[in-house]
């Protein structure tokens, strides 16, 4: 077909051939990680302010006070909920039907639920709920731990609101894993269940040894992902007072009305925070399959 040509022709620029010299810098250019340099540009920025501005050194020293309790909030409310999800998992692939629908149901509730709200009813709801049974199991018990035993007299207010937002972060990521293992153990090929049975394993012993190991490799992106997530979650624990990170921000922006630095300084924390731990995920799972 000719190539149009005369006054009105269109102009068609000529493409750099991949094997020239400046096609192959156009390549590099275009395919630099243009987001980690910007990232890299304002880490540097904000290191620099750390080293040498006051305020935010003032900011910084205030917010890694509560890193430690971001850190034991995301990763003990993490294993709790892995726990719950592995065994809400395996009740939704169960054949026992009881077991079947209330893993369902517990997956349903908690996932039709907004975190926060669930934050806000374990604290205020459940836990005073279940104080009430609590005292009244160590007064059954008292003739054996005596008649002020610490069962008796556990209240409400002594329960740390720092272990409710953990037990409520748990349950409400547990779900989540839930359908994480239920995806990974259905992924595994029914075949595979039918041979260690034929082989006289039972089914526990079969998902333990044969379909587990392989379902859990298959699942390991997302329940990295949702460790991730379970830290940025955790910032919904400063609702309801617990000095994390997010927390002293919250108090030392109120006292100083530097709102700029602080919240700048908070979102630099959690930014970096979570570049470990996606570093540390995509690790794990190259030696995971290396295994």
């Amino acid at each position: 077909m000719p190539e149009p040509s005369g006054p009105h022709a269109a102009y068609i620029p000529a493409e750099n051939p991949p094997h020239t010299v400046q096609g192959r810098t156009v390549d590099r250019i275009a395919s630099l990680p243009y987001w980690l340099i910007f990232l890299l540009l304002v880490g540097a920025f904000l290191v620099y302010q750390f080293s040498t501005n006051e305020t935010y050194v003032a900011v910084l020293g205030r917010i890694a006070s509560g890193i430690g309790v971001t850190i034991f909030v995301t990763l003990f409310s993490y294993a709790l909920a892995i726990l719950l999800g592995l065994i809400a998992g395996l009740g939704r692939v169960s054949k026992n039907v009881v077991i079947q629908n209330i893993s369902t149901l517990y997956v349903q509730v908690i996932r039709g639920i907004p975190i926060l709200v669930q934050l806000l009813y374990w604290s205020f709801v459940i836990v005073p709920l279940a104080i009430i049974p609590i005292n009244g199991f160590g007064a059954w018990l008292a003739p054996v731990l005596g008649e002020s035993n610490a069962l008796m007299k556990l209240s409400t207010r002594e329960f740390d609101f720092m272990w409710r937002c953990i037990i409520a972060l748990a349950f409400a990521y547990g779900a989540f894993e839930a359908e994480t293992f239920r995806a990974g153990i259905e992924s595994i090929g029914k075949g595979q269940m039918e041979a260690a049975r034929s082989l006289g394993m039972s089914y526990m012993q079969a998902m333990r040894y044969i379909i587990l190991p392989q379902a859990i490799r298959r699942v390991l992106p997302p329940l990295g992902n949702d460790l991730i997530s379970m830290l940025k979650d955790s910032s919904l624990v400063a609702v309801l007072g617990v000095r994390d990170m997010t927390q002293e921000a919250r108090l030392y922006a109120a006292a100083s009305f530097r709102y700029i630095e602080t919240f700048s300084s908070l979102a630099f924390m959690y930014l970096a925070l979570t570049l470990v731990l996606s570093a540390a995920t995509r690790w794990i799972e190259t030696r995971w399959k290396q295994v």
